[in-house]
């Protein structure tokens, strides 16, 4: 289900309350791809609900240039949604996720490996409330970028 930002921080009240475990991780996820699949297949494993924060376009074409997204944020978001390991999913305006990080207060945050560990936006909110971050390793041969290449190529 996607959620409007207000309806996502009431959805992960409820399993709180519910004595459940939240999970978050964020992301463009513009060309959905089995590296994006395994991921969030990994992370839903940290956690009893899984919920994914999805950048609008205005955030990706400031992250990742005036060519991107590929998708439009209501189309990604549902997508996503659609997977069986996601709960439910938030798009997020802000240039990085600390907003609704802080808003959400999940128990697990879950980032690429790629990440620094002392680079992971949000490790100050989980940890403070006794949660943790998880690294995951991304998938290897998968990347959106080198599907773009790909296909610019042909």
């Amino acid at each position: 289900m996607v959620l409007s930002r207000e309806e996502a921080v009431r959805w992960a009240e409820g399993v709180r309350a519910a004595g459940k475990t939240l999970v978050f991780t964020n992301g463009v996820f513009d060309l959905l791809h089995p590296g994006h699949v395994r991921y969030l297949a990994e992370a839903r494993r940290q956690g009893d609900a899984l919920i994914v924060a999805v950048n609008s376009d205005r955030s990706v074409r400031a992250i990742k240039g005036p060519a991107r997204p590929i998708h439009p944020e209501g189309e990604r978001a549902e997508v996503l949604a659609a997977l069986a390991s996601v709960d439910a999913v938030v798009i997020f305006d802000e240039d990085d996720p600390h907003a609704i990080i802080s808003a959400l207060q999940p128990d697990v945050l879950v980032k690429g490996a790629d990440w620094a560990e002392d680079r992971i936006i949000g490790r100050d909110v989980v940890e403070a409330r006794g949660g943790r971050v998880v690294r995951i390793a991304f998938a290897e041969g998968y990347s959106t970028t080198s599907i773009l290449d790909r296909i610019k190529s042909q």
